[in-house]
């Protein structure tokens, strides 16, 4: 059995107060009702050290929305993965598609990243997806699997088991669409194919993948009860404790 993950990326929401008072308020809702469920938030670079104290002794673990692939240098407005152990983070977020369109990051610095990541002891969730225009032309396999096997390249059995895959179709993300569980579980499906076919069936059938776009408390149960999707990567619905909490819920 595969444990659930649930993160919420607060994406360039809250201040350090702001993050703080939403991290307090997430733990009285969330508390020891997670159950069997990892949950994990990720406030902006400045909120860390907030959200980290925040989290404190809670069980709910502290992400970073992205890093550098390299532990220091002359890389002016770049965060190692050094610098964010120092704040208590223990996941970061990796390729999310908006990295990939408005920062042009490629499929090469993602593994970069990744792979710097889990040298630093850091657990990776790697953001995977498709456009519309993509869907439209029939190319989900092509992009999706791509992107996987792109990201993943050059790792061994035993650090892939140290990361989960969150399948992120962009046409859903921040839009309100949201993909049909069938859609979703379609996709899901060819990813967990893919890792049994490149990987072996003991990275298939351990990896976790989520998913995210537009997950809202009234779908995120049918989303979950999906053979192959083992939580979420939350948006906007992570920005409210309430919302948040319910996702939680029904993951447990």
């Amino acid at each position: 059995m595969r444990r659930p993950l649930v993160a919420g990326n607060w994406k360039m929401y809250k201040n350090a107060q702001q993050a703080g008072e939403l991290a307090r308020a997430i733990v009285a809702q969330v508390g020891q009702g997670r159950g069997a469920v990892d949950v994990v938030v990720c406030p902006p670079f400045t909120s860390l050290q907030a959200v980290g104290e925040a989290l404190a002794g809670t069980g709910i673990a502290l992400g970073a929305q992205n890093m550098h692939w390299e532990n220091e240098g002359a890389f002016t407005g770049e965060v190692s993965p050094e610098m964010i152990l120092t704040t208590g983070c223990t996941y970061v977020i990796l390729g999310h598609s908006e990295r990939r369109q408005y920062f042009a990051e490629t499929d090469e610095q993602v593994n970069r990243k990744l792979k710097a990541a889990l040298r630093a002891g850091l657990a990776p969730i790697v953001c995977v997806g498709e456009t519309l225009e993509q869907r439209e032309a029939g190319r989900i396999e092509d992009v999706v699997l791509g992107q996987v096997q792109a990201a993943l390249q050059g790792l061994s059995e035993a650090e892939l088991l140290k990361i989960a895959l969150a399948y992120e179709p962009v046409w859903a993300i921040g839009t309100g669409r949201t993909a049909t569980p069938a859609q979703a579980e379609e996709v899901h499906s060819l990813i967990r194919s893919c890792l049994r076919q490149h990987y072996g069936a003991g990275v298939a059938d351990a990896l976790r993948l989520q998913y995210g776009g537009s997950v809202k408390p009234e779908n995120a149960a049918e989303l979950f009860a999906q053979q192959n999707i083992d939580g979420g990567l939350i948006g906007g619905a992570a920005l409210k404790a309430d919302s948040f909490a319910a996702i939680v819920k029904a993951a447990c």
